[in-house]
């Protein structure tokens, strides 16, 4: 018997809504390269399709930079926005949040490792990125886009210019959104569930912190968010650590480390070491000035 590599090809169309559905599912699910090599292997003809699948491309490419340490999106971006000129589209919000979510990442993630806080940062650029999520916000085309706005206002204000008591009130405003559309948005509440989790363990109330971290855990694995769920975990590690199950803790760090590891989660594998090694992944950005 012998095998020969063969290419399939079938007269039936995917629809384009179901071809980006699937490609959603490898992107959360931590498959950037599968998600990205069925993105370029589609043929469109119409400038309104070529351009969604260019989006899509570059948002599948930002989240492999962002958990996987990989520095695609920005290439991504740019041909996304030379295939959105040739569609005459006129609605780019979801573009314009992909700019907004990569240069907030450029801004907190430097040389490899999560840099909060403003200093040794251009106060200019922070505020443009600040202005340019409220503008997102603003025009956003419907709830649950406009509480993806107010989650990023919540983490410039956290993570840029360490306004932690800013923050909470965009997270809550994020979450309602969440909730406001049926069936709820489960990775926006995730998210939104997260940093608040991160506030209250803060605050020393670890009660209140799990229960917001084990529904974000809870939520993220019914969406298929693997990356996610991972980093998600890792918070559940810190609150073992904190009740003085450092057995358990390491455990579950272990695992964590193991998992990403296997997915090509490269920083959340890095933080599961870390905290291995003893390191704190929940400690405060430090105050402006400090």
């Amino acid at each position: 018997m012998t095998n020969t590599a063969s290419t399939v090809r079938t007269a039936a169309a995917v629809p384009l809504d179901q071809l980006l559905a699937a490609v959603r599912e490898l992107r959360i699910g931590g498959r950037w390269e599968r998600a990205s090599v069925l993105l370029d292997a589609a043929e469109v003809t119409d400038p309104s399709a070529r351009a969604r699948l260019a989006v899509a491309a570059a948002e599948v490419s930002l989240e492999s930079d962002w958990f996987g340490g990989t520095s695609l999106a920005r290439a991504r971006l740019d041909a996304a926005e030379k295939a959105f000129a040739g569609a005459h589209r006129h609605d780019r919000w979801d573009l314009d949040c992909l700019w907004l979510r990569h240069d907030y990442l450029g801004l907190v993630h430097i040389d490899g490792a999560f840099r909060p806080g403003p200093d040794g940062k251009d106060p200019k650029a922070l505020a443009a990125l600040r202005s340019r999520a409220e503008n997102l916000r603003e025009r956003a085309p419907d709830d649950v886009r406009r509480g993806w706005a107010e989650m990023y206002l919540g983490l410039i204000a956290d993570n840029l210019f360490a306004e932690r008591d800013l923050a909470p009130g965009h997270y809550e405003t994020a979450l309602r959104a969440a909730d406001s559309v049926e069936p709820a948005d489960p990775l926006l509440a995730r998210e939104a569930l997260r940093h608040l989790g991160d506030h209250d363990h803060d605050h020393g109330d670890h009660a209140r912190a799990l229960e917001r971290w084990s529904r974000a855990t809870e939520l993220g694995a019914g969406a298929g968010a693997v990356p996610g769920t991972l980093s998600q975990q890792m918070l559940l590690a810190v609150l073992a650590r904190d009740a003085g199950d450092e057995a358990g803790a390491a455990a579950l760090a272990r695992e964590v480390a193991r998992w990403a590891g296997a997915i090509g989660a490269a920083d959340t594998e890095a933080q599961a070491n870390g905290f291995l090694a003893g390191a704190d992944p929940t400690a405060p950005p430090p105050e402006s000035g400090s």
